[in-house]
């Protein structure tokens, strides 16, 4: 295949990728006729139809998946390398795209982000902050943000925060009117806000001692998707939530909110940056890797 097709190639995985060619065109800043044509052009040179075209949408065929298959880590490949050559400037550049969870955006690495892009202003951060697990691999990101207890085998992990704690809180007229559970499993007679996941399911509350993990299915009025929504409920008093420490802790303090079975919440592994094992990082990402690094 000459040189040439290489182009097309590329424009090929971007039309795969929108499943349509108004925003593969739109994406590309070509028009649709060339497009149109490129695709025609390539899949007469390879003999193979690569794209199936419907009125409404365009799909790979089995010959265009097993294209996707072979294209993306070599055009990934590609996309690292040239980056590696922006260690050859006077001044570190490039985009570097991590997915991550709001807490640990705000916690762990939004502070790093704002020096590290004051010091090096050619280099470009994309944060895509998401409450669920994302395939960094197919969605093209340097790298995610994940909890140390739910890191993937064949990924490169590094610690970038301290341990967290999980706090059971809840106003203390709350508390005043229905009691204080002195377990887990009195929960059962309280009214919990309960967190829906992003692929659906209600997370069940955690919790440890003395080396005893329960997970415990708790009940309420109220199912949110939304932490600081979670929170806001437990203020206005509508029952108890089960948060991370550091979210409630100044109101703690304050005397707005109160602690339950604080003993039932021992110190758990907390945030870890990680990539895959076989990526050579760009010297943009080995800049924001070591300004992330856990220190303590």
């Amino acid at each position: 295949m000459g040189r040439e097709e290489l182009g097309s190639l590329a424009m090929f995985l971007i039309v795969a990728e929108e499943r349509s060619f108004t925003r593969a065109a739109a994406k590309l800043g070509v028009s649709q006729s060339a497009l149109s044509h490129s695709m025609r052009r390539l899949e007469g040179k390879l003999g193979l139809r690569l794209l199936t075209r419907t009125t409404r949408s365009v799909a790979p065929t089995e010959a265009g998946e097993r294209l996707i298959e072979t294209l993306g880590p070599a055009l990934e490949d590609i996309d690292v390398r040239i980056a590696s050559l922006t260690a050859l400037r006077d001044r570190p550049a490039g985009t570097v795209r991590i997915t991550t969870s709001g807490h640990a955006a705000g916690t762990i690495l939004w502070p790093a982000i704002d020096r590290l892009t004051k010091e090096y202003p050619d280099i470009q951060v994309e944060l895509n902050i998401e409450s669920g697990l994302t395939d960094i691999v197919a969605e093209r990101f340097d790298a995610g943000v994940r909890l140390g207890e739910r890191l993937e085998q064949d990924m490169i992990a590094v610690k970038i925060g301290p341990p967290l704690r999980m706090a059971t809180v809840g106003v203390p007229d709350y508390f005043a009117r229905r009691g204080l559970p002195g377990a887990p499993h009195e929960l059962a007679g309280h009214a919990c806000i309960n967190l829906r996941m992003a692929r659906g399911s209600i997370y069940a509350w955690e919790f440890e001692k003395d080396g005893r993990a329960l997970k415990v299915k708790v009940d309420g009025q109220l199912v949110l998707n939304d932490v600081d929504l979670i929170l806001a409920a437990a203020l206005a008093g509508h029952g108890i939530a089960h948060l991370v420490e550091d979210r409630v802790t100044a109101l703690l303090e304050q005397g707005r909110l109160v602690r339950v079975l604080d003993d039932w919440c021992e110190p758990f592994d907390g945030y870890y940056l990680y990539y895959p094992s076989r990526r050579q990082p760009s010297p943009a990402f080995s800049l924001l890797l070591n300004a992330l690094r856990y220190k303590g």
